[in-house]
């Protein structure tokens, strides 16, 4: 009962993780693309990009900031062949003011990953109490 007790306390501590990990992902993206900044960016291929075998690397974004400083920053989501990024596209992305490396693409928003942490998080909570509720029941 004590090792199935204690197996479950993990298990419980790290679907809560994820569960935390995933709403804060979800939280930010919501909040950038709310009450960040509005800028249209140009997308610029990432420098030393010539592989053509291997998945392409995510592209540059280049906007002005409010108090006119030039930021470059990685593309927060990737190419894909729906949606391409083609080099020198404009988006439309928010940043937030006080890290503007942090953006979201609008549009482009790929919260999924922040909902599979969630989700997954959720399942392996729910599994670890069933487990210590099935293991205090058959005692």
């Amino acid at each position: 009962m004590g090792a199935v007790a204690v197996l479950a306390g993990i298990a419980a501590f790290g679907g809560t993780f994820a569960v935390l990990v995933g709403a804060y992902g979800l939280r930010q993206a919501r909040r950038v693309s709310e009450m960040g900044v509005r800028v249209q960016a140009l997308v610029k291929r990432h420098p030393g990009e010539v592989r053509e075998e291997s998945a392409p690397l995510r592209p540059l974004l280049q906007f002005v900031t409010e108090d006119d400083r030039v930021m470059e920053v990685v593309c927060p989501v990737p190419t894909t062949r729906r949606q391409p990024f083609n080099d020198g596209d404009n988006v439309l992305v928010s940043y937030d003011p006080a890290d503007p490396r942090n953006v979201v693409v609008h549009g482009r928003e790929r919260l999924g990953p922040e909902r599979v942490f969630i989700a997954g998080g959720a399942l392996v909570v729910l599994l670890s109490v069933t487990l210590l509720v099935v293991a205090i029941a058959g005692r």
